[in-house]
């Protein structure tokens, strides 16, 4: 049966490639960017039911301005500040700021508005994408303001997978790993081999797992 999908962040890279797989699988795409332009160019390229939104998941008024009549899936994808050349002792703090403003907050905010629509699917989604720099356990220097918004957003996968089970809405945060988009730079793998992650999350059955971590489907260490 087809679905619904919205994808933030959705012009370009891993974002843009979930989007282009989910339209050719049939399913109706929601392809979201703070630039509605870059939408309506992202969607040109895609064959299928794609629909171009202009969408700030930072801004509250934005998320208030998401109109939609049905939903199935949300892959919070939208991220800022991969921030290579920071580290936590000398750290400019409004860089922290404003990737928690986007990588949790925005998320957060997003799936609070949908979750109506996710409640009413009856076999919802939600594909937090994350990343290993926001695992505790391999966590070291670095990054402060990417990996210390993505420990976040895998705290709050956590939290909405255990308050949501009920609603039979799957929550899962998931890591593309080092994937050579416009973010991640050259060397990195594929964008498909990234998208693939994020979609099997998006494919998972009734039965499958929901509050975990994961990468290539196995399980990540938090």
């Amino acid at each position: 049966m087809s679905r619904t999908c919205l994808v933030t962040g959705a012009n370009r890279g891993i974002g843009l490639e979930v989007a282009r797989q989910l339209a050719a699988a049939g399913d109706t795409v929601i392809l979201t960017a703070r630039d509605l332009g870059k939408a309506q160019e992202a969607a040109k390229g895609i064959r299928g039911d794609v629909v171009p939104v202009w969408l700030d998941v930072s801004d509250a008024e934005s998320v208030a301005g998401l109109s939609l009549d049905r939903l199935d899936v949300l892959v919070n994808n939208a991220a800022i500040h991969y921030d290579t050349w920071q580290r936590a002792a000398g750290a400019d703090l409004r860089v922290v700021r404003e990737a928690l403003e986007t990588n949790v907050l925005g998320a957060w905010q997003l799936t609070q508005a949908m979750l109506p629509l996710l409640r009413a699917s009856g076999h919802a989604r939600v594909v937090n994408v994350s990343s290993e720099a926001g695992s505790l356990a391999s966590m070291g220097a670095g990054t402060p303001a990417y990996a210390m918004s993505k420990a976040a957003l895998n705290a709050l996968t956590r939290m909405l997978a255990a308050e949501l089970r009920g609603d039979r809405i799957l929550v899962n945060s998931v890591c593309p790993g080092w994937v050579a988009t416009d973010m991640g730079g050259p060397g990195g793998r594929p964008v498909a081999e990234g998208a693939a992650s994020v979609l099997w999350a998006v494919n998972l059955p009734d039965n499958g797992p929901t509050g975990g971590f994961f990468r290539d489907g196995r399980p990540l260490p938090w």
